[in-house]
């Protein structure tokens, strides 16, 4: 398997499960494959965080606001992984609860990673809600 094939599997399987977990109010996965290096950062749908305390409350808010995930999806458009960097674009579909409320959306997200310690860690993310 060559670089390129490595980290789609890692986006495929790590990562899916770490976004699958988030939604059903579980941050554990997703603080565990983000960088613990700064600069990290995060332009969300929901909220914007800077630095790791920043995102740190992030996750912990967005664990505690999402439950109930019935549908996830990720629709990847492009990546890219050039050395110990990468990228990924692509549209999130979720059906989860927010605080009790079914809600489903689609979000655009980019995301830029890094590999740590032979390891991919997401650096960046950037999302907002795709209005049909």
């Amino acid at each position: 398997m060559n670089e390129s094939d490595e980290f789609l599997a890692w986006v495929r399987t790590t990562l899916y499960q770490a976004e699958v977990a988030l939604l059903n109010g579980d941050s554990a996965p997703r603080r565990a494959i983000w960088s613990s290096h700064e600069p990290v950062s995060v332009l969300g749908a929901w909220r914007n965080a800077v630095g790791q305390e920043e995102v740190g409350r992030l996750f912990t808010d967005l664990s505690n606001r999402f439950s109930d995930c019935t549908a996830y999806s990720f629709e990847l458009q492009s990546y890219d992984v050039v050395g110990d960097m990468a990228y990924t674009a692509g549209l999130e579909r979720s059906s989860i609860s927010v605080t009790g409320q079914p809600v489903s959306q689609v979000l655009r997200a980019t995301q830029v990673y890094r590999r740590e310690d032979g390891e991919w860690k997401v650096a960046h993310r950037h999302a907002d809600t795709v209005v049909e």
